[in-house]
């Protein structure tokens, strides 16, 4: 998902049943996090870079979201079975271009929040307001979460039209092994509306796991809402791509 709840709860996160229990013990777990140093993100990092260098992968380009891209966001962005799982209101044309040239802005990461938006690019198939330009059918997002320590949060939405194809896989795993091999976080993490069965599919998938849920934690659309938080550690990702 995109425009992830606020981690600031996270402190009174269950630390029962549903948080994961590591199959090391604990004295191996504490030289294994020792042995991976201290924080060290290459901070401050600008994305612009990737706006003429993008990731690709074997279907999609990723590069930074741009206000131009805000016709298609908007296809996306304006339904009810997208924004549901969001902490999106529902905006008209003009609020939604608005709100896109807001995500657009984003390129430094350098301090907590800072964040930038992949848009994902499917070649082949035109824009929805241009038929000259390839369609953005989706954004995935990185955010800092602390850079005291270490910490990155994924986000995204993908048009309902291009669910169930792999591009959302084929998309956050390349923004993911971006994100550890450039930036090199020790931890990556994603808050989930823990009723997105979709996106916790998803975040397993990429080799999260889940760590907690935080009960109640926002009031939407009429009613208390719990988060799910999923994460995985640099050593993990490496060893899984060993």
């Amino acid at each position: 998902m995109t425009d992830a709840p606020s981690p600031a709860a996270m402190a009174a996160a269950s630390s029962g049943p549903d948080r994961a229990a590591g199959s090391s013990t604990e004295p191996d777990r504490a030289a294994a996090a020792a042995a991976d140093g201290p924080p060290a993100l290459p901070f401050p990092y600008d994305a612009s870079v990737l706006t003429d260098a993008p990731l690709r992968t074997e279907r999609l380009v990723l590069r930074p979201l741009e206000a131009s891209d805000a016709a298609d966001v908007f296809e996306y962005q304006r339904l009810p079975e997208v924004i549901r799982y969001l902490p999106w209101p529902e905006r008209d044309r003009t609020q939604g271009y608005e709100h896109t040239a807001t995500r657009a802005a984003g390129r430094i990461l350098a301090t907590d929040g800072d964040f930038v938006f992949f848009a994902a690019i499917l070649p082949g198939t035109p824009s929805s307001d241009d038929p000259r330009r390839d369609r953005v059918i989706g954004d995935f997002m990185v955010r800092v979460s602390s850079v005291k320590h270490a910490q990155l949060e994924l986000g995204w939405v993908l048009h309902p039209d291009f669910q169930g194809r792999g591009y959302a896989r084929e998309a956050a795993g390349a923004v993911l092994d971006f994100v550890f091999e450039t930036l090199a976080p020790h931890r990556v993490q994603a808050f989930l509306d823990a009723r997105n069965a979709a996106s916790a599919a998803l975040c397993e998938r990429l080799g999260m796991r889940r760590e907690a849920t935080i009960l109640e934690e926002e009031y939407n659309d009429g009613e208390w809402q719990d988060t799910a938080i999923y994460g995985v550690l640099r050593r993990e990702w490496a060893a899984a791509r060993a």
